[in-house]
């Protein structure tokens, strides 16, 4: 499709069209908000999921960069009100409606690079902070006016925190399925404290790796807590697509937590029903303590 032929009505459907293709545990808490901040989420969470996928799948390296440096461009483009691409054309309403910040589209793509240069292995306590601000802080910090929150250090605070806690849950999730195409997410410094070897072959099967995980999970919890104690200065209405978000992904960390963290256990999963529980509670009230 050429960027003449790109209407807003198209460029709509194509990125509600990623949202669904994605499945993403997200999708509930989009769905609830009114028509435009709808499509405005579905545009932003198109433009995370593209850039992700140029990072993730197939091709070089220089393959990638060259990718993601399309899009660099792409939001350039946004910027002077010109876009080239169908979720690029979705984001140029968004970004005129909601005011969304450019740096964070930036930062975004600066933590593709980071896993499209990589893979990442080992990497220290600051590259991993670094990462997680990017490919999730970034994300929240988009999502932030879209949902209608003020500017603010407590907006930042809840979207930075959670954004991280989220992040690092994955982490602990995924640590055998990255270590199986080569990346290794946990921090060096927890890895060698516990005796672990800093190579994803050797990983899954480390005798310290429980500890290492155990110790990742307080800092997840941590950055949740923080998360909740900046929602007490906002209002928690307005967040609720963040709070389901929230609300699953604790639940991830509580399920882990409570089976302990012995080597060789199958990834976490919740089901549909426990979702479906977790939203209701958190479009209810959430968890303020």
């Amino acid at each position: 499709m050429s960027a003449a032929a790109i209407t807003i009505a198209d460029a709509r459907r194509h990125a509600e069209a990623t949202v669904k293709r994605s499945k993403t545990s997200f999708g509930p808490g989009m769905r609830i908000l009114s028509r435009s901040r709808r499509d405005a989420m579905y545009a932003v969470y198109a433009f995370c999921r593209e850039v992700d996928d140029i990072a993730d799948e197939g091709g070089t390296r220089e393959e990638k960069l060259a990718a993601l440096a399309g899009w660099r461009a792409e939001i350039d483009r946004i910027f002077d009100c010109r876009p080239q691409f169908p979720t690029g054309v979705a984001l140029l309403a968004a970004v005129r409606e909601f005011n969304l910040p450019r740096e964070e589209f930036l930062l975004m793509i600066e933590g593709m690079e980071m896993d499209a240069k990589g893979p990442i292995v080992a990497p220290s306590l600051d590259d991993l902070a670094a990462y997680t601000r990017r490919v999730a802080g970034a994300a929240g910090q988009l999502s932030m006016p879209v949902f209608g929150a003020p500017k603010g250090a407590a907006s930042d605070d809840f979207a930075i925190s959670l954004g991280d806690a989220l992040q690092l849950t994955n982490i602990l999730r995924d640590v055998e399925q990255d270590a199986s195409e080569g990346r290794l997410y946990l921090p060096r410094e927890l890895l060698q404290k516990h005796g672990c070897p800093m190579t994803p072959d050797a990983i899954a099967t480390a005798p310290g790796l429980p500890a290492v995980r155990a110790e990742m999970a307080e800092m997840a919890r941590r950055k949740f807590a923080s998360a909740r104690e900046a929602l007490k200065s906002l209002d928690w209405t307005l967040l609720r697509p963040a709070l389901l978000m929230m609300g699953v992904y604790e639940r991830y960390l509580d399920k882990m937590t409570a089976r302990g963290w012995a080597n060789g256990q199958a990834r976490v999963t919740i089901s549909k029903t426990e979702k479906a529980l977790i939203a209701m509670r958190w479009l209810l009230a959430p968890k303020l303590t």
